[in-house]
């Protein structure tokens, strides 16, 4: 385990250090090492900053969004020692720890992603990620605040306000997230104000024929509706209300079948002489004694098949597509702490914080997904909040969680 040696200091809420171990067994080191060959940015000769471990650093900013980066880097490296059967003790300068950054980019953690960052969810295990054998998938977006510097504010730029702009820059994210383990198998980071679908449309290559996507109503226009269909995988996606879409056909379910078309095929001849409609399924409905909600919703589907996905099931599942937003309050809540900016003085160190952030985010989920599965509980019933303080503080110091074998433990609920 590692030793005591390298602490987090105060300012961190912190008196311990972080173990390596997790995320080297959710990220092995050969794959790191393979991804920043291929990227031409690993180490070409021994350093005491290597290339690997300073990938794991990027992820383990996250875990500790208060401690100074020569603090978290000599916790992570003597993590890393220790798993080699080593006990080096480790100091290294911040300006080094900075050129170490910049010198990796962001390109490696964000091809990491795609790699490593699959769904954990199985069939046989866990039926609730799964409706009609397809796996529950949701994808949104929100923002983040970013340091005010001038290159953040260059790329990401500044929301409006009545006073002239607010008082950090902001950055755009999204994120494709298995439902039932809040997994994110895709992430992507932009500018504030590019469009939410601009953000949102790189994640569809995760997209696959195995899994229904639910979205929220940013996603309404015929092109994006045909880029997600084009994917293979099935839709439920919300729409707005006061959306014109003619009966075609009524279903006995309530539902209705009607059609879509691109732009520029508003007037009823266009249509007629149009050949590019497609058909989708339609289901409103209302919730009673919506309070604090929103009353009536509007759901778009390709699952045309009433008998085989009746509106009343499709309406209830929709709201699955919720879990992404908790995903978010993990992410800016129980991972960033106090810190609710990210502290990367430039853009392309924002968009590695940010990586790193959601492959920190991803192997908590990880642990949390083995122990559910051990304990035969739902991974949502489990507390992410409680796992992450237990890897803050007990599994560095426990040692249990050694990088070759698989151990028995429970994780708090």
């Amino acid at each position: 385990m590692a030793r005591t040696k390298a602490v987090l200091g105060s300012g961190a809420r912190l008196s311990d250090y972080l173990g390596a171990s997790l995320l080297a067994r959710v990220y092995p080191p050969g794959m790191i090492g393979q991804i920043l060959d291929d990227q031409g940015c690993n180490s070409k000769r021994i350093r005491s900053l290597p290339a690997v471990s300073g990938t794991y650093f990027c992820m383990a900013l996250s875990l500790y969004p208060e401690a100074a980066y020569e603090q978290v880097f000599a916790v992570v490296s003597q993590g890393l020692s220790w798993m080699q059967g080593q006990d080096a003790e480790v100091s290294i300068a911040k300006s080094s720890v900075s050129e170490m950054r910049g010198k990796i980019g962001y390109v490696p953690l964000q091809k990491l992603i795609e790699q490593a960052c699959v769904p954990f969810a199985d069939k046989k295990r866990h039926p609730d990620a799964f409706y009609l054998g397809l796996r529950l998938v949701a994808i949104d977006g929100s923002n983040l605040e970013v340091a005010d510097e001038a290159d953040n504010i260059k790329a990401f730029g500044y929301p409006g306000s009545r006073t002239g702009h607010a008082g950090y820059p902001q950055a755009q994210c999204a994120v494709l997230v298995e439902c039932a383990s809040h997994a994110i198998i895709a992430a992507n980071l932009g500018a504030y104000r590019a469009s939410e679908w601009s953000i949102c449309e790189p994640l569809l290559s995760r997209l696959d024929a195995g899994m229904l996507c639910l979205a929220d109503r940013g996603f309404n226009g015929y092109a994006v509706w045909e880029a997600a269909r084009a994917t293979g995988a099935q839709l439920l996606w919300r729409c707005a209300n006061n959306r014109k879409l003619p009966v075609i056909k009524a279903l006995g379910d309530g539902s209705y079948l009607s059609t879509v078309y691109p732009a520029g095929t508003l007037s009823k001849k266009r249509r007629q002489a149009s050949t590019a409609g497609v058909v989708v399924r339609v289901i409103d409905y209302a919730l009673p004694n919506a309070t604090a909600a929103e009353s009536r919703y509007r759901l778009l589907t390709t699952l045309l098949d009433e008998t085989k996905a009746p509106a009343r099931e499709l309406a209830t599942l929709y709201h699955q597509r919720w879990e992404v937003e908790a995903v978010f309050d993990e992410l800016k809540v129980h991972l960033l702490q106090k810190r609710r900016v990210l502290r990367s003085k430039t853009a392309d160190l924002v968009r590695q914080e940010f990586y790193g952030w959601v492959l920190a985010h991803y192997a908590v989920r990880w642990l949390m997904h083995q122990a559910a599965t051990e304990h035969r509980e739902r991974d949502r019933d489990l507390s992410f909040a409680a796992n992450v303080q237990l890897l803050r503080i007990a599994q560095p110091q426990s040692g249990v969680f050694p990088p070759g074998k698989v151990t028995k433990a429970k994780a708090l609920v």
